[in-house]
């Protein structure tokens, strides 16, 4: 089906439809395959108005970029960028670029529900494999040429992008799968690796690609711990092992551990360890 699409060339389609008495919840708003070579060319998430939407956009030759609530990625041949609006990124080309891609919009609260389980399971970038690519090239192309279609009809569309999407994501994943979603994973490898900087909510909602509210809600939700909890239970037990394996004093300690002063590392490790940390080493010391 992407053979398909790319002989049917360069084409968009808006479906536009009569409101319905019974509306529908996953709709194909319109779809498209284009080129862009050499202009410029930039979305802006959260200059589209305010009413929700989604983008699904595949790249099939050349290169785009994304800046994702402050992340940036590469949207190389192979890659599908899923983004809904309104959200903090921006989407465009590089000046004198080249960029080849099919794309389709979508809205209603189910596509907008599926999405963020998407989004908060693997980021805006997504690895699909070929035969996804192929019926998602499909179901662009069914939409462009779609003679009179009905409202059911586009809502079926709809379901069936969401579903290739759903499929690309959580085909693989085993009901017994207990693993973080792909977007906690990398908060939690990047605050072990980052225990002694700043490390404030704002940012790992960044490296999550999330809303500071939604990343709060998510992280603790998986994690069973707010992101502060969790920062702070990492950078205690971290101050445990080099108390114990370690002749460090207390000042360092509370560098690499990533607080502020001695004084307040003192302080938090007495409230959470019944022990001043000299203390703490001295005793298990004298246990061993």
């Amino acid at each position: 089906m992407l053979t398909d699409l790319l002989e049917h060339g360069f084409d968009i389609r808006r479906l536009v439809l009569p409101r319905s008495a019974a509306p529908l919840h996953c709709m194909t708003v319109s779809a498209g395959y284009e080129q862009r070579r050499n202009e410029v060319y930039s979305w802006d998430g959260m200059k589209r108005g305010t009413a929700p939407f989604l983008v699904i956009q595949h790249t099939t030759l050349g290169e785009g970029r994304l800046d994702y609530a402050g992340v940036q990625h590469r949207l190389v041949p192979g890659t599908t960028m899923l983004v809904t609006m309104p959200h903090a990124h921006r989407y465009f080309l590089e000046r004198g670029g080249h960029w080849e891609y099919f794309w389709l919009l979508l809205n209603g609260r189910e596509a907008l529900r599926l999405a963020r389980e998407i989004l908060d399971a693997t980021g805006p970038v997504l690895n699909l494999e070929s035969v996804q690519i192929d019926r998602l090239a499909g179901t662009t192309l069914k939409a462009m040429t779609a003679t009179d279609p009905t409202p059911g009809q586009v809502s079926v569309l709809g379901y069936e992008v969401m579903t290739i999407l759903h499929d690309g994501v959580f085909g693989t994943r085993s009901p017994d799968d207990t693993s973080l979603p792909a977007a906690i994973e990398r908060v939690v490898a990047y605050i072990e690796g980052n225990l002694g900087a700043s490390l404030h909510v704002e940012r790992l909602a960044g490296v999550a690609e999330m809303s500071r509210a939604h990343f709060v809600r998510r992280f603790s939700t998986c994690v069973g711990q707010s992101p502060s909890d969790y920062v702070l239970s990492r950078r205690l037990a971290r101050a445990e092992r080099l108390l114990l394996a370690t002749e460090m004093s207390v000042v360092e300690i509370a560098q690499m551990t990533g607080f502020a002063n001695s004084n307040y590392f003192a302080k938090v490790f007495r409230k959470h360890r019944s022990a001043a940390p000299l203390e703490y080493r001295a005793t298990r010391f004298e246990a061993r």
